[in-house]
């Protein structure tokens, strides 16, 4: 999708910034100390030689090979350390003129072993929690804004409906504040307007602030790129989505029961809730339908990791966005 592609393109963007700002740096640091320290230049010159008749050496791997080379390798590191030391001398750090990138881990490649770094997914998560700070049209969904005065009443069987809610917030707020990789995996069910999204990007906020990467977004949104990606029809490749899904530290998946019931769409349903079952990570699916509903729009696989491992969260009241409209808020 066109949205998904600009994160992509802004994420790849900043990673590309962050090289040319740590190569940048590197430079001018460099032109100092040759500037204070001139017998730096020379014993880099004197590197670059050795560099030239190692390549030449590897080339030719006369019988000598593995004597020459171990005595080049020995120039380089004798000429490395002296640099050091005269850094040391004129009070550099010694490390002063090493490449000081933001990823350690792909030296701000963005990828490693042919693979999207996960500084990559880091980036592309808080562009997206910023792009829904920024652009939510609920821009008061957070634990303060949510209001227990709209759950009155009693449901058809005795349930009080202010102190259920009352419940799922606190348990929603300490979720939130002592959220973990082990962190139990939630199922929020209840009718439409009972303020799951709301209670869900609250967790997805405050997750998000702590450090951790988090996805969230409509599941039909998420299978629409996943289907597009897989059938060729979009520049992102298949497994970026579904490696963002999969390796997020929390995923939200809002709207379960939304999409349409295809036999591609329920395969990859699978895929996401089952590879992050087995690699112990957290989820939680919001829905409007029941259980009732659910067991009977999902086979028994789906059903069967939903209701097993998830804890669920029963949401009741009644529909706060017409309450508001009915009291012209």
């Amino acid at each position: 999708m066109a949205y998904e592609k600009r994160l992509y393109e802004q994420a790849d963007d900043i990673i590309h910034q962050r090289r040319q700002r740590a190569e940048s740096e590197l430079n001018a640091r460099t032109e100092e100390a040759e500037r204070i320290i001139p017998e730096i230049s020379e014993i880099k010159a004197q590197l670059s030689r050795t560099s030239i008749e190692l390549s030449k050496l590897i080339i030719r791997k006369d019988k000598n090979f593995h004597a020459n080379f171990e005595k080049i390798k020995d120039q380089n590191l004798q000429g490395q350390q002296m640099i050091k030391k005269l850094l040391k001398e004129k009070g550099f750090p010694e490390n002063y003129l090493e490449p000081e990138y933001y990823c350690e881990i792909c030296h701000d490649q963005g990828y490693i072993n042919g693979k999207r770094c996960q500084c990559f997914y880091k980036l592309l998560n808080k562009l997206a929690v910023d792009a829904l700070n920024a652009g939510s049209n609920m821009p008061e969904c957070d634990f303060e804004h949510f209001s227990l005065s709209y759950y009155d009443g009693k449901t058809d069987n005795g349930i009080d409906c202010r102190r259920k809610m009352e419940e799922n917030l606190n348990f929603c707020k300490d979720y939130a504040a002592s959220f973990s990789l082990h962190s139990p995996s939630l199922l929020m069910i209840g009718k439409t307007g009972l303020g799951k999204t709301h209670l869900s990007l609250s967790i997805a906020k405050q997750v998000a602030k702590q450090g951790y990467t988090v996805a969230y977004g409509s599941l039909l949104n998420y299978l629409r790129a996943i289907e597009k990606e897989h059938f060729g029809r979009s520049d992102i490749s298949e497994s970026d989505t579904m490696q963002t899904l999969t390796e997020a530290d929390l995923l939200i998946l809002d709207d379960l029961g939304s999409e349409f019931r295809t036999s591609f769409y329920e395969s990859a349903l699978y895929n996401i809730i089952n590879s992050r079952i087995n690699m112990g990570l957290p989820t939680i699916i919001s829905t409007n339908l029941s259980a009732n509903e659910l067991q009977n729009n999902y086979n028994d696989r789906i059903i069967s990791r939903i209701f097993g491992v998830f804890k669920t969260l029963v949401f009741v009241g009644n529909d706060i966005r017409a309450l508001k409209r009915l009291n012209g808020e």
